[in-house]
Protein backbone atom coordinates (compact mmCIF):
# COMPACT_ATOMS: atom_id res chain seq x y z
CA UNK A 1 0.00 0.00 0.00
CA UNK A 2 2.54 2.43 0.93
CA UNK A 3 4.56 1.22 -2.27
CA UNK A 4 0.97 1.97 -4.33
CA UNK A 5 1.33 5.48 -2.32
CA UNK A 6 4.49 6.79 -3.20
CA UNK A 7 3.99 5.15 -6.95
CA UNK A 8 7.47 3.30 -6.34
CA UNK A 9 8.21 -0.54 -6.62
CA UNK A 10 11.17 -0.73 -4.42
CA UNK A 11 11.18 -1.70 -1.09
CA UNK A 12 14.56 -2.25 1.71
CA UNK A 13 15.93 -5.68 2.43
CA UNK A 14 14.30 -5.05 5.98
CA UNK A 15 11.28 -4.35 5.03
CA UNK A 16 10.94 -7.74 3.02
CA UNK A 17 12.08 -9.62 5.50
CA UNK A 18 9.34 -7.58 7.89
CA UNK A 19 6.43 -8.46 5.25
CA UNK A 20 7.33 -12.40 4.60
CA UNK A 21 7.18 -12.32 8.55
CA UNK A 22 3.99 -10.89 9.07
CA UNK A 23 2.25 -12.40 6.04
CA UNK A 24 3.46 -16.00 7.76
CA UNK A 25 2.01 -15.11 10.92
CA UNK A 26 -0.82 -14.14 9.90
CA UNK A 27 -1.84 -16.41 7.64
CA UNK A 28 -0.31 -19.23 10.38
CA UNK A 29 -2.27 -17.73 13.13
CA UNK A 30 -5.65 -17.82 10.86
CA UNK A 31 -5.38 -21.73 10.10
CA UNK A 32 -4.88 -22.63 14.02
CA UNK A 33 -7.50 -20.35 14.94
CA UNK A 34 -10.13 -22.18 11.91
CA UNK A 35 -8.93 -25.33 13.21
CA UNK A 36 -9.79 -24.38 17.09
CA UNK A 37 -13.08 -23.53 15.50
CA UNK A 38 -13.80 -26.62 14.81
CA UNK A 39 -13.19 -28.23 17.85
CA UNK A 40 -15.33 -25.60 19.35
CA UNK A 41 -18.02 -26.62 17.13
CA UNK A 42 -17.61 -30.29 17.96
CA UNK A 43 -17.78 -29.52 20.99
CA UNK A 44 -21.20 -27.46 21.14
CA UNK A 45 -22.85 -30.07 18.82
CA UNK A 46 -21.21 -33.39 19.88
CA UNK A 47 -20.82 -32.59 23.93
CA UNK A 48 -23.12 -29.46 24.26
CA UNK A 49 -23.52 -30.65 28.34
CA UNK A 50 -19.75 -30.34 28.53
CA UNK A 51 -19.51 -27.30 26.43
CA UNK A 52 -18.60 -24.37 29.69
CA UNK A 53 -16.14 -26.95 31.03
CA UNK A 54 -14.03 -27.95 27.87
CA UNK A 55 -14.27 -24.31 26.11
CA UNK A 56 -14.32 -22.18 28.90
CA UNK A 57 -12.21 -18.68 28.96
CA UNK A 58 -9.12 -20.41 30.30
CA UNK A 59 -9.25 -23.13 27.54
CA UNK A 60 -10.02 -20.61 25.06
CA UNK A 61 -6.89 -18.51 26.22
CA UNK A 62 -4.67 -21.15 25.99
CA UNK A 63 -5.77 -22.40 22.74
CA UNK A 64 -5.37 -18.59 21.31
CA UNK A 65 -2.21 -18.61 22.96
CA UNK A 66 -1.09 -21.84 21.26
CA UNK A 67 -2.60 -20.89 18.26
CA UNK A 68 -0.51 -17.38 18.19
CA UNK A 69 2.83 -18.87 19.57
CA UNK A 70 2.78 -21.20 16.66
CA UNK A 71 2.17 -19.15 13.62
CA UNK A 72 4.67 -16.78 15.19
CA UNK A 73 7.07 -19.73 15.63
CA UNK A 74 6.40 -20.93 11.92
CA UNK A 75 7.07 -17.27 10.79
CA UNK A 76 10.39 -17.13 12.65
CA UNK A 77 11.31 -19.75 11.04
CA UNK A 78 10.55 -19.77 7.47
CA UNK A 79 11.86 -16.00 7.59
CA UNK A 80 15.15 -16.93 9.35
CA UNK A 81 15.58 -19.60 6.87
CA UNK A 82 15.43 -17.54 3.91
CA UNK A 83 16.91 -14.80 4.55
CA UNK A 84 20.19 -15.91 5.43
CA UNK A 85 20.86 -17.86 1.91
CA UNK A 86 22.63 -15.66 -0.18
CA UNK A 87 20.66 -14.15 -3.32
CA UNK A 88 23.15 -14.95 -5.86
CA UNK A 89 20.65 -14.41 -9.25
CA UNK A 90 19.65 -10.10 -8.69
CA UNK A 91 17.51 -8.54 -5.61
CA UNK A 92 14.22 -8.04 -7.88
CA UNK A 93 11.50 -10.38 -6.76
CA UNK A 94 8.47 -11.18 -9.30
CA UNK A 95 5.93 -10.68 -7.42
CA UNK A 96 3.62 -8.15 -6.25
CA UNK A 97 5.23 -9.06 -2.12
CA UNK A 98 7.85 -10.30 -1.03
CA UNK A 99 6.69 -14.07 -1.44
CA UNK A 100 9.15 -17.06 -0.10
CA UNK A 101 8.79 -18.68 -3.07
CA UNK A 102 9.97 -16.15 -5.27
CA UNK A 103 12.68 -15.03 -2.82
CA UNK A 104 14.46 -18.53 -3.41
CA UNK A 105 14.13 -18.38 -6.59
CA UNK A 106 16.95 -15.36 -6.38
CA UNK A 107 18.95 -17.87 -4.27
CA UNK A 108 21.96 -20.14 -5.42
CA UNK A 109 20.72 -23.52 -6.30
CA UNK A 110 21.88 -25.57 -3.53
CA UNK A 111 20.72 -23.57 -1.02
CA UNK A 112 17.11 -25.12 -1.36
CA UNK A 113 17.58 -27.45 1.06
CA UNK A 114 18.26 -25.28 4.24
CA UNK A 115 14.30 -24.91 3.40
CA UNK A 116 13.39 -28.32 3.53
CA UNK A 117 13.40 -28.37 7.60
CA UNK A 118 11.60 -25.59 7.83
CA UNK A 119 9.03 -26.67 5.03
CA UNK A 120 8.64 -30.12 6.69
CA UNK A 121 7.76 -28.17 9.88
CA UNK A 122 5.11 -25.82 7.80
CA UNK A 123 3.54 -29.06 6.13
CA UNK A 124 2.92 -31.03 9.42
CA UNK A 125 1.61 -28.27 10.62
CA UNK A 126 -1.12 -27.67 8.24
CA UNK A 127 -1.64 -31.53 7.59
CA UNK A 128 -2.64 -32.09 11.14
CA UNK A 129 -4.55 -29.23 10.93
CA UNK A 130 -6.26 -30.21 8.11
CA UNK A 131 -7.17 -33.85 9.43
CA UNK A 132 -8.37 -32.48 12.86
CA UNK A 133 -11.05 -30.05 10.98
CA UNK A 134 -11.78 -33.31 8.97
CA UNK A 135 -12.02 -35.63 11.82
CA UNK A 136 -14.11 -33.06 14.02
CA UNK A 137 -16.74 -32.53 10.75
CA UNK A 138 -16.90 -36.19 10.99
CA UNK A 139 -18.39 -36.66 13.88
CA UNK A 140 -20.54 -33.07 13.45
CA UNK A 141 -22.28 -34.22 10.49
CA UNK A 142 -22.56 -37.98 12.35
CA UNK A 143 -24.71 -35.74 15.07
CA UNK A 144 -26.37 -33.92 13.23
CA UNK A 145 -27.89 -36.52 10.76
CA UNK A 146 -28.93 -38.24 14.41
CA UNK A 147 -31.04 -35.22 15.56
CA UNK A 148 -34.65 -35.78 15.67
CA UNK A 149 -35.91 -31.98 14.89
CA UNK A 150 -35.41 -30.50 11.30
CA UNK A 151 -35.27 -27.32 13.25
CA UNK A 152 -32.19 -28.56 15.20
CA UNK A 153 -30.55 -29.84 12.24
CA UNK A 154 -30.90 -26.40 10.18
CA UNK A 155 -29.36 -24.32 13.27
CA UNK A 156 -26.39 -26.68 13.54
CA UNK A 157 -25.67 -26.70 9.98
CA UNK A 158 -26.47 -23.22 9.56
CA UNK A 159 -23.00 -22.73 12.51
CA UNK A 160 -20.97 -24.97 10.79
CA UNK A 161 -21.18 -23.65 7.34
CA UNK A 162 -20.47 -20.05 7.68
CA UNK A 163 -16.61 -21.66 8.66
CA UNK A 164 -17.12 -24.41 6.28
CA UNK A 165 -16.76 -22.05 4.21
CA UNK A 166 -14.15 -19.79 4.99
CA UNK A 167 -12.04 -23.32 5.39
CA UNK A 168 -12.68 -24.27 1.97
CA UNK A 169 -11.94 -21.04 0.13
CA UNK A 170 -8.89 -20.65 2.05
CA UNK A 171 -7.65 -24.58 1.95
CA UNK A 172 -8.71 -24.40 -1.83
CA UNK A 173 -6.82 -21.08 -2.75
CA UNK A 174 -3.25 -21.90 -0.73
CA UNK A 175 -3.42 -25.27 -2.57
CA UNK A 176 -3.71 -23.58 -5.51
CA UNK A 177 -0.87 -21.36 -5.03
CA UNK A 178 1.50 -23.49 -3.53
CA UNK A 179 0.80 -27.16 -5.14
CA UNK A 180 0.00 -26.01 -8.95
CA UNK A 181 2.52 -28.14 -11.04
CA UNK A 182 5.62 -26.37 -12.15
CA UNK A 183 4.89 -26.94 -16.33
CA UNK A 184 2.18 -24.75 -15.78
CA UNK A 185 3.70 -21.53 -13.67
CA UNK A 186 3.96 -18.29 -14.99
CA UNK A 187 4.68 -14.70 -13.70
CA UNK A 188 1.46 -13.93 -14.94
CA UNK A 189 -0.38 -17.08 -13.77
CA UNK A 190 2.01 -16.80 -10.35
CA UNK A 191 0.40 -12.98 -10.26
CA UNK A 192 -3.11 -14.27 -10.16
CA UNK A 193 -3.44 -16.83 -7.96
CA UNK A 194 -1.23 -15.23 -5.08
CA UNK A 195 -3.97 -12.37 -5.80
CA UNK A 196 -6.44 -14.95 -4.79
CA UNK A 197 -5.29 -16.44 -1.67
CA UNK A 198 -3.81 -12.80 -0.29
CA UNK A 199 -6.81 -10.87 -1.65
CA UNK A 200 -9.79 -12.75 -1.73
CA UNK A 201 -10.28 -15.00 1.77
CA UNK A 202 -9.77 -11.23 3.80
CA UNK A 203 -12.15 -10.17 1.78
CA UNK A 204 -14.93 -12.32 2.06
CA UNK A 205 -14.39 -14.04 5.59
CA UNK A 206 -16.24 -11.21 6.83
CA UNK A 207 -19.42 -11.14 4.88
CA UNK A 208 -19.30 -15.02 5.37
CA UNK A 209 -19.40 -14.81 9.21
CA UNK A 210 -22.09 -11.96 9.27
CA UNK A 211 -24.18 -13.25 7.12
CA UNK A 212 -26.07 -15.55 10.56
CA UNK A 213 -26.41 -11.65 11.63
CA UNK A 214 -30.48 -10.57 10.82
CA UNK A 215 -29.69 -6.62 11.30
CA UNK A 216 -26.82 -7.16 8.53
CA UNK A 217 -29.28 -9.40 6.28
CA UNK A 218 -32.56 -6.98 6.84
CA UNK A 219 -29.98 -3.79 5.68
CA UNK A 220 -28.94 -5.65 2.22
CA UNK A 221 -32.42 -6.68 1.39
CA UNK A 222 -33.74 -2.94 1.99
CA UNK A 223 -30.28 -1.65 -0.10
CA UNK A 224 -30.83 -4.31 -2.97
CA UNK A 225 -34.83 -3.37 -3.14
CA UNK A 226 -33.24 0.53 -2.39
CA UNK A 227 -31.04 -0.30 -5.83
CA UNK A 228 -33.92 -2.30 -7.87
CA UNK A 229 -36.75 0.36 -7.38
CA UNK A 230 -34.83 3.53 -7.47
Amino acid sequence: MANALRDTRAISYQGCSAQVFFFLLFISAELYVLTIMSYDRYVAICKPLHYGSLVGSRACAQMAAAAWGSGFLNAVLHTATTFSLPLCQGNAVDQFFCEIPQILKLSCSDAYLREVGALVFSVSLVFGSFVFIVLSYVQIFRAVLRMPSEQGRHKAFSTCLPHLAVVSLFVSTATIAYLKPPSISSPSLDLVVALLYVVVPPAVNPLIYSMRNQDLKTTMKKLILLVIFN
